[in-house]
């Protein structure tokens, strides 16, 4: 393998850094879980849209560049070295938008995509629903036909980006009489339709990350399908394989996380505090995990160019990059002491208190993309091919 960058990417590197350092917010943004914050990172899509970087693996048609995956890759880099603002949209760029150009007709394409790489249009997730959590085959909201359009019944909850997005994606149960995975349609869901309710759910620091949305009797055009009738299943398999596989968590991100443990690291050390030997280990393993997710990634990126797909080893992926996350950010509590109670606005926090909001969020990593313990399930009957108890 050579895993030097070829000129040509160098070059789109340099192109990248260089609108990234004219461009990026001097400031940090309000947070995107309330109202102003979120208005505020749609306008951060829109000037990222405006210069082409909305999502550069895209087709031109479609609002990207035309760029390679390995692109994508250099681009995350650069995106995070920048220090640049969390992406508001990243239920439809990242998830929803690869799963449209798999399934999506020609004329869902024009109608979806363009106005999701713009932010014109954010979306929401709603798989979850108050009795089908990580076990989505266990969904109960029903969408039957009548005419051209389905009539929506039912519950989704913990709906990421619910609160303020404009649309919703999940899985609906066309079939009355099929059970588990069989019988689901996967659905895209105006949030301003008559008939759909959204309720923000505060989170524990008071912000609304989420929502609950009630559907009843919500009339949306059978063109909202994608993919076939009764077969969601597959089309959600697909959608949750780039949540866990490749597209939500950039390797940049957490080799970003990394660089940034390792200077607290050195400041720590160079201020003459103690430091445990065992912290000094798990700074260095942070260091090589990072390294080692994105030669995985390079290495899955590949295979998807020579014709491969994302199959069950994302489940691998899911488990190893949230694991690590949240090793990174309990190996910097640990190193900060007592300021790693700071909170990011107190007087004293002199910059560690993103630490701690880092750390509140990697905690959800287990959970949210399908919890750790069903991914253990996931890799013990599908790649290792153990019986089910």
């Amino acid at each position: 393998m050579h895993l030097a960058f070829t000129p040509e990417q160098e070059a789109f590197r340099a192109e990248a850094r260089g609108w990234l350092e004219a461009h990026v917010p001097a400031e940090p943004l309000p947070s995107l879980d309330t109202r102003e914050g979120f208005e505020r990172h749609r306008e951060w899509e829109h000037t990222l849209n405006d210069g082409g970087w909305a999502m550069v693996p895209w087709p031109v048609e479609f609002g990207g560049r035309g760029a390679s995956l390995f692109e994508w890759l250099v681009f995350e880099e650069e995106y995070y070295r920048a220090g640049a603002p969390g992406r508001v949209n990243q239920n439809g760029i990242f998830l929803l938008g690869p799963t449209i150009m798999e399934y999506g007709t020609d004329a869902q394409k024009a109608r979806y995509l363009p106005k999701m790489a713009s932010s014109e249009e954010v979306w929401a997730q709603g798989w979850s629903e108050p009795n089908a959590g990580s076990d989505m085959a266990a969904i109960q909201a029903t969408a039957r036909v009548e005419g051209d359009h389905y009539v929506l019944c039912g519950q989704k909850t913990w709906a990421s980006r619910g609160a303020y997005a404009d649309w919703l994606f999940g899985l609906f149960r066309t079939d009355p009489d099929s059970q588990r995975h069989r019988g689901l349609t996967f659905i895209l869901v105006p949030l301003d339709a008559p008939g759909v309710t959204v309720r923000p759910i505060e989170q524990l620091d008071g912000e609304a990350g989420f929502a609950e949305v009630f559907l009843d009797d919500a009339r949306v055009p059978r063109e909202n399908r994608l993919g076939d009738e009764n077969q969601g299943w597959s089309v959600a398999m697909a959608t949750a394989g780039f949540e866990r596989g490749l597209m939500l968590r950039s390797p940049a991100r957490f080799q970003n996380t990394a660089r940034k443990l390792v200077e607290l690291y050195r400041e720590t050390v160079a201020s003459g505090e103690p430091v445990d030997p065992v912290l000094r280990d798990a700074v260095v393993r942070a260091w090589m995990d990072a390294e080692a997710y994105t030669l995985n990634t390079y290495q899955t990126v590949s295979r998807l160019l020579e014709g491969g797909k994302i199959g069950a080893e994302a489940s691998l992926n899911k488990i190893f990059w949230s694991e690590l996350d949240v090793r990174m950010h309990e190996t910097a509590l640990e190193l900060l002491g007592a300021r790693a109670e700071l909170l990011p606005d107190a007087p004293a926090a002199q910059g560690v208190g993103s630490w701690l909001d880092g750390f509140l969020f990697a905690l959800a990593g287990p959970i949210y993309a399908g919890t750790n313990e069903i991914q253990r399930n996931v890799i013990a009957e599908r790649i290792l091919g153990l019986p089910r108890r």
